[in-house]
């Protein structure tokens, strides 16, 4: 798939301000700072469309990017920030709530996870709440140009057998890197393969 063009639309904290339409919705979650907007910003090739920073947390609105004037980027807010007030992070965490079971518009959601850690207990506890939800989701791991080769297959091996004892069938994965760009086809023909069954010519 062609990225021609990538425009913001609108940032907002409710899900029901979000734009109207039918148009298919890809949203990026996962938690602070694992390089939500830096994936973005890669997988449309342009340099600012979501803004990044060395800063966990910022992140505090949902963010619609219209893509090829067909389908949305959804940038959500990323949860586990221990530095929020209890107060703040649970207004996020009732917006994701509502987007990710609410918004009929959600065709896909893409759980990033930083691949040199190991499997975080809020990233599992996450991924078995979007299975009991039965949300379509699949899961890319991030920050792999910082490993080495053996690094990055060995973390990649290590959270799918932590996944395989208690899911049945694993969701699809991804594998990126902002420095080669690996990754980037791959996940746009899932989304292009997605849009057209969902919209078959």
């Amino acid at each position: 798939m062609d990225i021609n063009t990538a425009e913001f639309i609108i940032s907002n904290t409710d899900p029901q301000k979000c734009p109207a339409g039918t148009l298919p919705e890809y949203a990026f979650i996962g938690r602070s700072n694992v390089g939500k907007s830096s994936l973005i910003n890669m997988l449309t090739g342009r340099k600012s469309l979501a803004m990044t920073s060395s800063t966990p947390g910022k992140t505090l609105l949902i963010n619609h990017f219209l893509i090829n004037r067909s389908w949305y980027i959804v940038d959500l807010p990323g949860y586990g920030y221990a530095k929020r007030d209890q107060k703040t992070q649970g207004r996020l965490t009732k917006t994701i709530e509502q987007y990710i079971l609410q918004r009929e518009q959600l065709t896909n959601l893409f759980l990033l996870i930083d691949s040199r850690h190991a499997p975080q207990p809020i990233d599992l506890a996450f991924l078995n709440w979007l299975g009991e939800h039965e949300v379509p989701f699949a899961i890319v791991f991030t920050k792999t140009d910082k490993l080495t080769g053996s690094e990055r297959q060995a973390a990649i091996s290590r959270y799918l057998r932590a996944l395989k004892e208690q899911w049945e069938e694993l969701p699809p994965h991804f594998v990126t890197s902002l420095e080669n760009k690996t990754g980037r086809k791959e996940l746009l023909d899932y989304i292009e393969n997605i849009n057209r069954d969902i919209r078959p010519n």
